[in-house]
């Protein structure tokens, strides 16, 4: 994985004093919440924070409109639902997942959980954000819902002894409970300039379509799984 680009990506966005403010809501990221699949569609939900709500992009051109379409390049018949909210920590997420689960027009055949980076950025514990990721997926085994995990990697920058809390979070809870798992979110976009918008953080509409590139077969087979 690109730690040194990671490094860079928390460097750029905590170069004030404090903590960096959660990314206002812009253009093309409100969640979707009354998407109804056809009888024919599996449901995605894509519940994270702003690199899945599509974050200063335009409208079908973040995460899940993007991967909606490459899982039916592939033969899927799919509804993504954008359930991305700029911002989020673990925290937060686990604040609303009731919410969002219960307002969907029936249970997900998947969901995406991307989580956590708010938390890095921020400095918070590590253990903080394990217990709401576990309370994440507990409750979605609780409701029988498959979920696969993106993952964050912590910057350099934060210290030996943060990266050695935060770094496992995501494989030790994907084992824990069944869950597919794409270790890096940014993996072959962070540090690649023509792939970020301007604020060298959020991936652009071209770093959306490498995202999906290497996320969309995981998806695929976690769905051809279901079945």
């Amino acid at each position: 994985m690109q730690y040194g680009a990671l490094a860079l990506f928390v460097h750029l966005a905590a170069c004030s004093d404090g903590a960096p403010p959660p990314p206002p809501a812009t253009r093309g990221e409100q969640p979707d919440t009354a998407a109804t699949p056809a009888a024919d569609e599996r449901l995605v939900v894509a519940f994270g924070d702003s690199l899945y709500a599509g974050y200063n992009l335009d409208q079908g051109k973040g995460l899940a409109p993007v991967l909606e379409r490459a899982l039916g390049a592939r033969g899927i018949k799919a509804r993504v639902v954008n359930a991305g909210v700029s911002g989020d920590t673990s925290a937060a997420g686990l604040a609303r997942l009731a919410f969002t689960l219960d307002g969907l027009p029936r249970k997900p055949d998947l969901m995406l959980l991307g989580l956590g980076g708010n938390d890095m950025l921020r400095g918070l514990s590590p253990m903080e954000t394990r217990a709401n990721l576990d309370a994440i997926l507990a409750e979605t085994q609780k409701r029988g819902i498959k979920v696969v995990l993106t993952g964050m990697l912590a910057s350099a920058n934060m210290g030996p002894d943060y990266a050695a809390a935060f770094n496992p979070i995501y494989p030790e809870l994907a084992r824990k409970y069944g869950a597919g798992l794409y270790p890096f979110m940014l993996d072959g976009v962070i540090g690649q300039r023509n792939l970020l918008l301007p604020d060298g953080i959020h991936p652009n509409d071209k770093g959306v379509t490498v995202i999906v590139g290497k996320l969309a077969p995981l998806v695929a087979d976690a769905l051809r799984q279901e079945t």
